[in-house]
């Protein structure tokens, strides 16, 4: 017998392997004397073994077939255990497929063999996320926005949108200290990380308002203008009136504002720096914060932070949450044209978060990348906030205004639903290649059939949506390729 071998069957190479050493010591379709036994010890196989696969040798060499063995075994299947029942499985609700472990239990089957279907790719996963409610109106105000980002049309006769590079984006966020719940990976001795805090219900968070303006790089892949304006939080400093283990008494301490109001809001784009300690008592003494005022100032690092080069023709795009200030607040209109520029207010379509950059895909990129720092006070999270915006690439920047450009072109073919799926245009590759466009390009049919769904909704003024957008585009290209010129930028 042989000496025991791992496995006590032989794969297909192996015994191509035993044949080809065979063959090799043969002669006239015969073995040479001994073969057998020194093949037998060499593959850690029985003679028998030998003598089959040089008698499956032997026929295909009288059959003058090329040598090619394979097992004879064919194993046990179980076909039937496999088959899905596809009316069974859509039977179910959603609710009742919530799980591999409740969809075995609502089909009768193991969860192994869910999890094979799901393998297999006969089941797929799919995370669904809540949407907002829209109503006939706001489907109408949405068509009708994304038809007015239309800029020029193009030799080929698509219709290309406008390259945004003169909007300012601004949203909230809030971000919180740390997570209630996470997830780790650790080596099987590690010990379990421990933390704890007084409340679940109440970690601190600080709120924050991010400024975000198209980046503008050139074919080099040279970056000219990062877009990143600023992210702003909304806090005050206030000096500790007892002392603690963690401080003394009359440490300036970073907290966060309770209420952020209309006139937060007002202040923090139009005036300057002011003293904290005032702010506070204006804060606890003046419900209405009329003369509240924090420390970051928008308008001001808009203005210094904006390409020389570039229009002066700017918009800023926001939601409509209450204590966002009105397009037409008299206070804000006094100190944009300042300085040569012309800076307007723009509110999106209402319950339309895929509008913005900061809600479609900005805000969940840093606050990823912020959870991977550690904070255990609140300037620490506003220094990891701060970072990872100031860190993040500008390329990923210009894509999500490219997936904006295609949210909107999906919103046409909904005809202003938010019920799409954003289209994959792998903008990574088509970047590596020096063929990411600079605009997305939509048909003209497109285009004819939304303006045929608005004049259809007893829409009057559909033929002056695209009014004045164009002249802006036309404009503000002229002004950055002019811009590039002069910083000898091809």
């Amino acid at each position: 017998m042989a000496e025991n071998r791992e496995s006590s069957k032989l794969t297909n190479d192996e015994r191509n392997q035993v044949a080809q050493w065979l063959l090799q010591r043969s002669s006239n379709d015969k073995l040479q004397y001994g073969a057998s036994m020194e093949a037998a010890t060499l593959f850690k196989v029985s003679r028998r073994t030998i003598w089959c696969i040089w008698k499956s040798v032997a026929a295909q060499q009288a059959l003058g077939q090329p040598i090619q063995l394979k097992s004879m075994k064919k194993g046990s299947t179980h076909n039937d255990r496999y088959v899905i029942d596809a009316s069974k499985v859509k039977s179910l609700s959603v609710l009742q497929r919530s799980s591999i472990r409740v969809m075995a239990c609502n089909l009768g089957v193991s969860k192994s063999l869910v999890g094979v279907w799901v393998k297999d790719k006969k089941l797929r996963a799919h995370t669904n996320a809540i949407k907002p409610f829209l109503t006939p109106q706001n489907k109408i105000s949405r068509l009708r926005w994304s038809l007015r980002q239309l800029g020029s049309i193009n030799k080929e006769g698509f219709i290309k949108f406008q390259t945004m590079f003169n909007t300012i984006h601004i949203d909230e966020k809030w971000f919180y200290l740390t997570k209630s719940k996470d997830r780790y990976y650790l080596m099987p001795g590690e010990a379990d990380p421990y933390r704890a805090c007084k409340s679940k219900r109440y970690i601190p968070k600080i709120m924050f308002t991010s400024a975000i303006a198209r980046p503008i790089i050139d074919s080099q892949g040279k970056v000219i203008f990062d877009g990143k304006m600023e992210i702003f939080p909304f806090t005050y400093e206030e000096a500790a009136q007892r002392n603690s283990k963690n401080r003394p008494a009359g440490t300036m301490e970073v907290k966060a504002i309770p209420n952020i109001t209309q006139n937060v809001i007002r202040d923090s784009m139009i005036n300057k720096v002011c003293n904290f300690s005032l702010c506070y008592q204006n804060l606890v003494t003046n419900s209405s914060l009329s003369h509240f005022i924090f420390n970051s100032q928008m308008i001001p690092y808009f203005k210094s932070k904006w390409p020389s080069f570039a229009s002066k023709n700017i918009f800023i795009q926001q939601d409509n949450a209450k204590p966002h200030i009105k397009v037409d607040d008299l206070e804000f209109l006094a100190v944009p044209r300042a300085d040569g520029f012309n800076i307007q207010l723009l509110c999106q379509p209402a319950n339309s978060p895929d509008t913005n950059v900061n809600d479609l895909g900005f805000f969940r990129a840093i606050q990823s990348l912020k959870d991977q720092k550690p904070a255990n006070e609140v300037g620490e999270l506003i220094k990891n906030v701060q970072e990872t915006y100031n860190d993040y690439p500008p390329q990923k920047i210009n894509h999500v205004f490219l997936t904006l450009q295609c949210c909107y072109q999906e919103i046409m073919k909904a005809k202003g639903d938010n019920n799409y799926k954003i289209p994959y245009m792998n903008k990574e590759r088509l970047e590596r290649i020096g063929m990411l466009p600079d605009a997305i390009s939509i048909s003209q049919q497109l285009f004819n059939e939304s303006m045929e769904f608005l004049e259809g909704n007893n829409h009057a003024d559909t033929t002056n949506v695209t009014d004045g957008f164009e002249e802006d585009y036309q404009q503000n290209m002229t002004d950055i390729l002019e811009g590039l010129t002069h910083v000898n930028i091809n």
